[in-house]
Order: structure tokens, then C-alpha cells, then sequence
């Protein structure tokens, strides 16, 4: 054996042990789940309940950012030959995705209980619903690995825990429509240059929302079928989520019903906020013949701090998911010829905040992209 061969070999042992390592890492991605009935653990022990009520923010907005940029990056990408066809056939990862579901039903209906039981304070519940909507923003992310799959088992549960925030539409328009339209101004996901969060989010709200039924309309009508019929599957999982609402509100009243659509709406106001800043600026060049070029690991921000990597299921390797959307999260790569993010997607959520800072920071970065093609700012 050469030493070419020995240090091949050393590199293949060295690159399997990381990705064993990393594996079990994406457990971290359940701590989300345990952080509501810890905070509360310990704002009973310290007498604290209504300020530890609002820890989870502080911990993936505060903690979280400091972590990543101690912890560093990760540009480990799995063999194509060796690795990705055994790590695509490893229950372990459906496992950690699926169990997120029926772990966050049961996280929900604990915290309407705790809530209920007068635990707390206005403003303590207010920081409650904060939490757990927070908790499912990140629930999002999981449905968004589940409903890009192949198997009923899996998109129908990634449908599932986007009733429980009341966002199905995004089952239907992300696929159908943002990966179709992604970082085009037909695409209601992607925002502009110079667009400040503010100014992205009502549009949004709204046209996600209507694109998603036009889309179902649309497919049903190819089939011969009615929007309205019961083959309309946004039907079905808004249904679930209207059956939700009138449980918690006759379970609990009011504030039952506040609690539901206020952690709903936490949850898909974070999924927003996130999809401003994976392509803000970002165009796909329209070609001659009036088409849009392919979409390539170019037209997303990537980002490759490792904890927010785990802790996110590698959504910051989003280059590589909307260039080959059925990849399996474990399994995505690190494009160094994608524009990247100056820091993590808790980091950067923050920035999104304040429209100022985040054009200091965001704009040189989308005009340097564009060096020699300043024309593309404009569309």
C-alpha cells in the first residue's frame, strides 16, 4: 500500500468517525421540546415562573448565537458513494423527525394546561405562548424536512404538525410554488434587496396563504375535480386545525383559543422571518428566451455554523436543499461557490429585526454578489 493510498484510507476512517459523531449531534435538535418544562422547573425552584417563562427566546436568540461562533463551523460533506447511500437507509434520522411530531402534540397540550392552572402572569403568559410558539417555529423546520419526502407516512405527519400551527398551506405552496419560483418575483418567499423585513412579512402572510389554494385548485382541476371536494387536502388539514381551536377554546375558553392561534402565529412569523433571509437579494437571471435559469446552490444563503446546523436539521445548508430538494437533511452539502451568511440563522433572525443594521451588513454582500451585473439589484 503507497502513501497516497494510507492517507485516503486515514481520511475515509477520519470522515466516517465525524459523521458518527455528527449523527448522534442532531439530537440536539430535541432540545427545543425539553426547554419549556425545564425553564418552568427552574423558574418554580427560584420563585422566577413569570421570567423564566420567557426563556426560550432568550436561549435561541441569546445563548445559542454565542455558542455558535465558540463551536465554529462544519464543512464535512458525506461521500456520495460510500456514505450517503448507508446514512439515507438509517432509521435513526427518520426517527428524530418523526418523533418531533408526537413529541410536540404532547408539548402543546402540556403547555395549555400549565397555562390554564394559573401558573402564571399577564405577562408571564404572554412569555409562555412566546415560548412555545418559538418552540413550534422550530417544529416548521421539521415539518419542512418530513413534506419533501416521498412517503405517506412522513408528508402526512410533516401536514400534521403544520396544522398544529395553522400553516398547512405551506405544505402545498412551498413545494409547489417556492421551489418552483424560488428567488424570482413571482415567489412570495424570496425577498427582494434593499425589502426590509417589515415590508415582507404582510406580503407573506397573504400571498403564501392564496397561492397555496390557487395551487390545489389548479391540481384538482387538472384531475376533473372541484376545488372544493373533499380530495382538497388544505380542507383536511385546516380542518384539523379548526378541530384543535374549538378543543383547547371548549376545554379552556378564551384563553384557550388565545393560546393556540397566539403560538401558532409566533411559529409561522418565525418560518417567515427565516425564509427572508435564505434569499434575500438573491435573483435567478432571467434568460432569452423569458425563463429563468435553474436553480443552483447560487440562489440561497448558506450558512455553516455547526450548532445551528444540528439544532436546525442543516436547514443553513439551504444551497444544497434547493438544489436537490429530495436530499435528506443528513446527507446535505457545503457549497463553497454559495453566497454565505455572516453567521447563524439565530444570529441572523435577530439582524432581520432591525431593517438598518441588517442592510449595513446584508446589502454589500448582495452588491458584491451582483459585481459587474448591477442591473440584477433592480428586478
Amino acid at each position: 500500500m503507497n502513501a497516497r493510498q494510507i492517507t485516503a484510507n486515514r481520511d475515509a476512517v477520519r470522515r466516517r468517525v465525524l459523521l458518527t459523531l455528527k449523527k448522534y449531534s442532531y439530537l440536539i435538535a430535541m432540545v427545543p421540546l425539553v426547554l419549556p418544562p425545564l425553564l418552568l422547573a427552574a423558574g418554580q425552584a427560584t420563585d422566577l415562573v413569570n421570567l423564566f417563562s420567557w426563556g426560550v427566546p432568550v436561549v435561541v436568540f441569546g445563548i445559542i448565537p454565542v455558542l455558535d461562533f465558540l463551536l465554529g463551523k462544519d464543512s464535512l460533506n458525506p461521500d456520495e458513494e460510500v456514505d450517503v447511500p448507508r446514512m439515507n437507509g438509517e432509521a435513526f434520522y427518520r426517527f428524530i423527525t418523526l418523533g418531533w411530531v408526537a413529541a410536540f402534540a404532547a408539548l402543546l397540550v402540556w403547555s395549555m394546561l400549565e397555562l390554564a392552572s394559573g401558573t402564571f402572569s399577564v405577562a408571564g403568559g404572554i412569555g409562555w405562548i412566546v415560548s412555545v410558539g418559538i418552540v413550534g417555529g422550530l417544529g416548521i423546520n421539521v415539518a419542512h424536512e418530513l413534506i419533501h419526502k416521498d412517503g405517506k407516512l412522513e408528508t402526512r405527519a410533516g401536514g400534521l404538525l403544520l396544522s398544529l400551527v395553522c400553516y398547512a398551506g405551506f405544505k402545498v405552496e412551498h413545494v409547489r410554488g417556492h421551489h418552483v419560483h424560488v428567488s424570482t418575483p413571482e415567489d412570495a418567499s424570496s425577498s427582494r434587496y434593499n425589502q426590509s423585513l417589515y415590508e415582507f412579512l404582510p406580503q407573506a402572510y397573504v400571498r403564501n396563504f392564496l397561492n397555496a389554494w390557487k395551487l390545489e385548485a389548479q391540481r384538482l382541476q387538472r384531475k376533473g375535480h372541484s376545488a372544493l371536494s373533499w380530495r382538497n387536502e388544505l380542507i383536511w388539514w385546516y380542518t384539523i386545525s379548526a378541530a384543535v381551536l374549538v378543543g383547547f377554546t371548549l376545554a379552556f375558553g378564551w384563553l384557550g383559543a388565545a393560546f393556540f392561534l397566539g403560538q401558532s402565529f409566533v411559529a409561522f412569523t418565525l418560518l417567515e422571518i427565516v425564509n427572508y433571509l435564505e434569499h434575500y437579494g438573491l435573483h435567478r437571471r432571467k434568460l432569452e428566451n423569458g425563463r429563468y435559469e435553474r436553480t443552483t446552490p447560487e440562489h440561497s444563503w448558506n450558512s455553516n455554523y455547526f450548532l445551528t446546523n444540528v439544532f436546525l436539521f442543516h436547514l443553513q445548508r439551504h444551497s444544497d436543499h434547493h438544489a436537490y430538494a429530495k436530499r435528506r437533511y443528513q446527507v446535505l452539502r457545503h457549497h463553497e461557490v454559495a453566497p454565505q451568511l455572516p453567521a447563524g440563522y439565530s444570529t441572523m433572525i435577530v439582524l432581520a429585526l432591525f431593517p438598518p443594521l441588517w442592510k449595513k451588513v446584508m446589502n454589500p454582500r448582495v452588491e458584491a454578489y451582483y459585481d459587474g451585473e448591477e442591473h440584477q439589484l433592480a428586478s
